[in-house]
């Protein structure tokens, strides 16, 4: 697990808030019946409540002071959702999209302005290749886990330990247009490291040397331009692996004879989780898994096991009669599988923190330097409009009943 603390001599090291300046808080779904592990499950939700009118409509919707049956709300960007008061919904149901409700979680969601308590529509306006998203985590002093995860799907971005950290997209305009980087940051690391610097070489460098602090994360630049390549070099492989072989189009594998095997079958309803580590599995009731190194149990975000987070979502009770209880009558073979490949990226992950922390602490040496290096070339403090979402001025998106919103 990566256990990156907060020190003193990194305080000097630039905020990631002042190098990549425009950031969202993170959007909150609401209602916990939107987002599901998978698919099927959202379309037989929408289905009941459609199904049901007036008074059940309205107690299976569950309002809140954001949104209710009533509300009367634009579409997202990118969506082709209806826009007619939920009340009088009586459509199919939208086609989920993929988002990260926590870490290295991802699940389904339906993709609604009007089931949506905060949607933070400057998030979907950017959404899509090759869009990545840095999910900052909320503080936690001592070993908590990474301070920066990158994902590729619409992340809401809590953290576990509570505290919501900002979402931090690297480019500013759909299509991979505009990073979202201190004006002149790239041209100043090309001229300082001797090559060329692109965006996503900077976010491969802070997904290696990001670390908390009470402040905001923090990302210190080396004086070495080995040290630079090096961190860059790591930080791609790590990145592919948060990304799920994304970058390089090959799914993450651990080497033969240490990757995990479903040795007992999962139990239709398991209800605990834990971890035997004489024998390295994980035991899910009855359910074994093996092998699984101690580094991907032992992984945590804000704090908390990934891995328990993760069967904590899906095994979950939910009031009788509410949509959140409508699930798969038994543990889906799919879910195993997801299981699996979450296990192989937590060791992929954990196995590479040594190397990740040696490079890190080689970087804290030079931190008041390389801030103050900044300051003097100009490019911090950034300006204030590098924090503000780009205008788009190109596209129509449909407002409440139809109507259509200029933005």
């Amino acid at each position: 697990m990566r256990g990156v603390t907060d020190d003193a001599r990194p305080q000097d090291a630039p905020l990631l808030d002042e190098l990549m300046p425009w950031s969202v808080a993170p959007p909150r779904f609401g209602r916990p019946w939107i987002v599901a592990p998978d698919a099927r499950t959202l379309r037989t939700r929408w289905d009941r409540l459609v199904a049901a009118e007036g008074a059940e409509r309205e107690a299976l919707f569950r309002p809140s002071r954001a949104r209710t049956p009533a509300s009367a709300v634009a579409a997202l960007p990118g969506q082709r959702t209806g826009t007619v008061r939920f009340a009088r919904e009586a459509g199919p149901c939208p086609a989920p999209v993929r988002v990260a409700p926590g870490p290295f979680d991802e699940q389904w969601l339906l993709p609604d302005h009007r089931l949506i308590d905060t949607a933070r529509p400057e998030l979907w306006r950017v959404a899509g290749e090759p869009q990545l998203f840095a999910v900052e985590q909320g503080y936690v002093p001592g070993p908590a886990g990474p301070a920066l995860l990158v994902t590729a799907a619409l992340p809401e971005g809590r953290s576990p330990a509570g505290r919501p950290g900002r979402i931090r997209p690297l480019f500013r305009r759909p299509g991979g247009h505009e990073p979202n980087l201190a004006p002149g940051l790239l041209d100043f690391l090309g001229q300082r490291y001797g090559q060329e610097v692109g965006a996503r070489d900077w976010l491969a460098w802070a997904v290696v040397a990001a670390r908390p602090s009470p402040a905001g994360c923090r990302v210190p630049l080396p004086a070495d331009p080995e040290v630079w390549a090096a961190g860059v070099a790591l930080g791609r492989d790590l990145l592919d692996v948060e990304l799920r072989g994304a970058l390089s189009g090959t799914k993450p594998r651990l080497p033969g004879g240490r990757r995990p095997y479903v040795r007992a079958a999962v139990p239709a309803r398991p209800t605990t989780m834990a971890y035997d580590s004489e024998d390295g599995a994980l035991v899910l009731d009855g359910g074994r898994i093996s092998p699984v190194p101690a580094e991907a149990w032992e992984f945590r975000v804000g704090g908390a096991r990934v891995l328990e987070q993760w069967f904590a979502h899906r095994t979950a009770p939910a009031e009788p009669g509410s949509l959140e209880a409508i699930g798969p009558a038994a543990w889906p073979q799919e879910w195993t599988s997801e299981l699996l490949d979450l296990i192989t990226v937590l060791a992929l992950l954990g196995a590479r923190e040594p190397e990740r922390a040696a490079l890190a602490a080689r970087t804290s040496e030079d931190v008041a330097e390389g801030a103050a290096a900044l300051r003097a070339a100009g490019v911090l403090p950034p300006p204030a409009r590098s924090r503000r979402p780009a205008s788009v001025l190109d596209h129509r998106e449909e407002g409440p009943e139809g109507q259509f919103a200029l933005l």
